[in-house]
């Protein structure tokens, strides 16, 4: 089921065409009663094998019914109907329903209490705990919990410049310059690619995955010293300074900086603090795909492909011959 836009894309941006008969396309509304689906739609519905519930509100900084609306109300409607039939359901949520924690988070964790970082993180746990619940009253369930979403794993391929890529975008071309956070935060980038992957074996796999809960995350978190350092290597590229927030003052930078802080970069600050680690234990004995990577190698691959299509920038002369010295294996919402 799709809502606004009916075309398949793939991550390159370039749209495919279906082959006749093999996809039957319905549009709906997930913030409505039976997905916003008539009559016919509905008895469509009822013959899935399984649903994939991946729809959701992802950008930061929106009001908080839009979250209630889209990611909890969607996911109690995706329920209702994966209940009245019984259909297996894989649920896509995020590592980050873990808050702002510190240490090493498990695939069995959900709600011990802690705080979030912005309202996104809050409504992913209540939907993830929705699922939970619908999982002990016998419905067949699989959890899905991306890290940050990034680009492919060999190329840095991306069709949608989100997540931290704002976040780079301005410190590179040093629109803000002192940022709050700690240079030991970790910031867990997956590949899009390993992401797509991994749902797709828990739905076609699914008596193997059923029950379980998958974090779907790098071997390497990147530190922002490793981002820092990685920044610094791009002769094109300015570098930001972390410091405490204890110290971090926004009404003292320049008028510039302070709005590029207002606008983008607080949305994210909540995750320029945390050191915290996912355990993906199950999601490794489960699935046959190898775990990316992550670290620098892979975040080279995403600023060379950020450079390539001119989101970063021109390179400068010596960017190539620098990224071609230090440029290693890399790996992958």
């Amino acid at each position: 089921m799709l809502h606004r836009n009916g075309d398949i894309v793939r991550n390159s941006g370039k749209r495919l065409k279906a082959p006749q008969g093999s996809l039957t396309r319905l549009t709906g509304d997930i913030t409505r009663p039976g997905l916003g689906l008539d009559a016919e739609q509905l008895r469509l519905a009822a013959g899935a094998d399984r649903i994939v519930h991946c729809a959701g509100i992802t950008d930061f900084g929106l009001p908080a019914q839009l979250y209630q609306d889209v990611n909890v109300t969607g996911t109690e409607n995706v329920l209702t109907l994966a209940r009245t039939h019984g259909t297996p359901l894989v649920h896509v949520s995020t590592a980050y329903v873990a808050g702002e924690r510190d240490g090493t988070v498990r695939e069995d964790e959900l709600d011990v209490g802690q705080r979030f970082g912005n309202t996104y993180e809050s409504s992913k746990l209540r939907a993830e705990t929705l699922v939970h619940e619908a999982a002990g009253d016998g419905l067949p369930v699989v959890v899905i919990r991306p890290s940050i979403v990034a680009g492919e794993r060999r190329t840095g391929q991306v069709r949608d410049y989100k997540t931290l890529y704002p976040v780079v975008r301005l410190i590179t071309k040093g629109r803000v310059r002192t940022i709050p956070g700690h240079y030991d935060a970790l910031l867990d980038l997956v590949p899009v690619d390993y992401v797509a992957d991994l749902i797709a074996e828990a739905a076609t796999r699914f008596e193997d995955a059923r029950g379980r809960t998958l974090h779907a995350v790098a071997s390497r978190p990147l530190t922002l010293r490793d981002l820092s350092d990685v920044l610094a290597e791009y002769p094109s590229f300015q570098v930001a300074r972390w410091v405490p927030s204890s110290v971090f003052s926004e009404d003292a930078l320049p008028v510039g900086e302070r709005l590029c802080h207002e606008r983008v970069i607080s949305l994210y600050t909540a995750y320029m603090s945390r050191r915290i680690r996912f355990d993906n234990t199950g999601t490794v004995a489960f699935s046959r795909f190898p775990v990316p990577v992550g670290g620098p190698p892979y975040l080279r691959k995403l600023l060379d492909h950020g450079l390539k299509t001119g989101y970063l920038g021109a390179p400068s002369p010596g960017t190539a011959e620098s990224v071609l010295i230090t440029a290693g294996e890399g790996g992958t919402a």
